[in-house]
């Protein structure tokens, strides 16, 4: 199941199960966890100008590498809180849900977009347009992670 729907489903589960124990009160944010937020947001600026997903007039490079990018920042924003990242395709999050189901949540998008970089600079090809898209949409634009903060009442 580690195939880009799954790992696509998964992403979205893990990051509604945070989001929902955010928004029911039973997670609460630390100051830590809220600095990391903030710092994500700063490190993954998609710089789209307003655009919402799909992001079709930029080079596939830079679709690719836009999402590819959040890997990174989400394995730093671990290990600077001490989160585990997990897998999420096939798998339910853990209850109650907190930080480390939100960034893995994330991160498994991201990592789809450093496969699909790989994938790309080997010239394998680009990934299908639609992928693409479903994963602009889930990081940038109204109602996605780049809106994250919004989710949080605390």
């Amino acid at each position: 199941m580690d195939t880009f729907a799954g790992r696509f489903d998964g992403a979205w589960e893990w990051w509604s199960a945070a989001v929902e124990e955010a928004q029911e009160g039973r997670w609460v944010r630390n100051a830590l966890e809220r600095q990391v937020l903030a710092d994500i947001t700063a490190a993954t600026n998609a710089l789209h100008g307003g655009r919402t997903a799909p992001l079709t007039e930029d080079s596939w490079h830079v679709r690719i590498g836009r999402i590819a990018n959040w890997a990174g920042v989400l394995r730093l924003a671990a290990r600077a809180g001490g989160w585990e990242l997990r897998p999420v395709a096939g798998r339910s999050p853990a209850h109650p849900a907190g930080m480390a189901e939100l960034l893995s949540g994330i991160y498994a998008v991201g990592e789809q977009g450093e496969q699909w970089m790989k994938q790309f600079l080997s010239g394998g090809g680009t990934p299908p347009e639609g992928e693409i898209a479903r994963a602009e949409g889930f990081l940038v634009g109204p109602g996605s992670v780049e809106d994250l903060q919004l989710f949080f009442y605390d």
